[in-house]
């Protein structure tokens, strides 16, 4: 893959900025995409229990959860797998109200899936201190529904139908981890060039964390940067596509 522009454009709306006008199930699944921890709602035998979580979601934006059976998250899961979590956008607006939010309602099961493990630890590189320790368990959240606030009276409950992408992503999920070391390892210099488009800053050390139908996500040490392609990519090639574009668009 050769990339040898400065910048991609991107899609995302920048914080402090009004969530535009648009799909909700697209607003929706770009919080799902974008924020890295939650707020987990589990029952406590009946009574409500909240907590903050580390996340992550897969390639269709299903959200993943590390979880220790120690936690008390995890034993009120194994009495009623049902959950819910909300993803909160708000951070930076003036006024936290106008900010997007997202609510999911769904049941979290344990699994027992390397690529899965492997795309959350790429998100969270912390949690390898602890991912193979006997009482830690991968949960994922099969999605009921979501209830997403965009602000003030743009108010819309999603079907999981249309919040999750449905779309095959089996080929680019089976090559996922590739991408991200040939990216790491031999266009360091485009991914460093995407964070200082997306961020306005020139730190070195950022990486590629992930790669999905609808983007590309990049980190360095807490910060985070989303790059949102144009249209969804479903093989290697068309992500090749997607990121030689807009490489080309960075030019112009």
């Amino acid at each position: 893959m050769r990339l040898d522009a400065a910048k991609p454009t991107r899609l995302v709306w920048e914080m402090n900025e009004p969530v535009p006008d648009g799909d909700p199930a697209r607003i929706g699944r770009g919080l799902l995409r974008r924020e890295r921890r939650a707020t987990l709602a589990t029952s406590m035998r009946g009574a409500p229990y909240a907590s903050l979580v580390l996340i992550t979601v897969d390639l269709d934006a299903s959200p993943l959860l590390l979880l220790s059976d120690l936690a008390q998250h995890s034993r009120n899961i194994a009495f009623d797998p049902r959950v819910s979590l909300l993803f909160d956008g708000t951070a930076g607006y003036p006024d936290p109200l106008t900010g997007p939010r997202l609510t999911v309602i769904g049941q979290a099961s344990a699994v027992d899936d390397p690529r899965l493990l492997a795309r959350f630890m790429a998100h969270h590189p912390t949690s390898a201190a602890y991912s193979g320790f006997a009482d830690f368990r991968l949960y994922r959240v099969t999605v009921g529904r979501g209830h997403l606030v965009a602000g003030f009276g743009r108010i819309h409950w999603i079907d999981a139908g249309d919040l999750l992408l449905t779309a095959d992503a089996a080929a680019l999920a089976a090559t996922e981890s590739d991408i991200l070391r040939h990216m790491n390892e031999d266009h360091s210099y485009a991914i460093a060039d995407y964070a200082r488009h997306r961020l306005g800053r020139s730190d070195a050390g950022w990486r590629m964390t992930g790669i999905d139908p609808e983007g590309a996500d990049l980190a360095c040490s807490t910060e985070t940067a989303r790059l949102d392609f144009a249209k969804p990519v479903l093989t290697p090639s068309a992500a090749r596509t997607a990121l030689v574009e807009l490489a080309k668009q960075a030019r112009h």
